[in-house]
């Protein structure tokens, strides 16, 4: 089997291509930084950082992350705030295209439908999945709820730690970003803000 021949499974022709593509881009990266790609802990790693990068950049190819939801969508009448605290996700530094990971948390008020709980994870994951910036990652989380959902309010927050500032630069290893954006009910009124954090300490 040729090195790049190991596609993912259900990987189209034009997956397929666009990988083969990506591991040749990455071989030669590796002879410009110094290294041989033919020696042996190298033969294999083309392939594997082009499915790496396949992988975690499968938001772009999930089509609108609102879509996720419109499927498991639910009268209700009843609940005041939905909350999902904690979603872990990992995604792509956009300037450096090295990682940032940690957690998100949503919270909604419903206008006479709610979604399924786990349609918000996926929703964070096909998000981050993606060359980002933390502040557009969390607004986006926010309009996806909002344009599928259509409630009253969305908030989310999002705790990361970023590689670019961990591992190059200014090198500071405790560093954590939180950042927070918010629409409707939650906008106007710090009450129910301050109820969304305290449920999410």
């Amino acid at each position: 089997m040729n090195q790049y021949d190991d596609f993912p499974e259900g990987a189209t022709a034009t997956d397929r291509k666009a990988i083969a593509e990506i591991a040749e881009h990455y071989s030669a990266i590796l002879r410009l930084i110094g290294e041989d790609p033919s020696r042996e802990g190298l033969i294999k790693t083309p392939m594997r950082a082009a499915r790496a990068i396949w992988y975690a950049t499968q938001g772009n190819r999930a089509g609108e992350p609102a879509d996720l939801m419109c499927k498991a969508l639910f009268t209700h009448e009843g609940s005041r705030m939905v909350v999902v605290r904690d979603i872990e996700f990992y995604s792509l530094c956009e300037h450096h295209i090295l990682p940032f990971f940690g957690t998100v948390s949503v919270g909604y008020i419903p206008d006479k439908q709610i979604v399924g709980l786990s349609k918000l994870a996926r929703v964070v994951n096909a998000v981050a999945r993606r060359l980002q910036v933390q502040e557009r990652l969390t607004a986006e989380i926010c309009k996806a709820v909002e344009d599928a959902l259509h409630p009253l309010g969305v908030i989310a927050t999002c705790r990361a730690s970023h590689l670019c500032m961990q591992m190059r630069g200014v090198e500071k290893q405790l560093a954590s970003t939180v950042t927070s954006h918010y629409t409707g009910l939650f906008e106007t009124d710090p009450a129910l803000r301050d109820e969304f954090y305290r449920l999410n300490p």
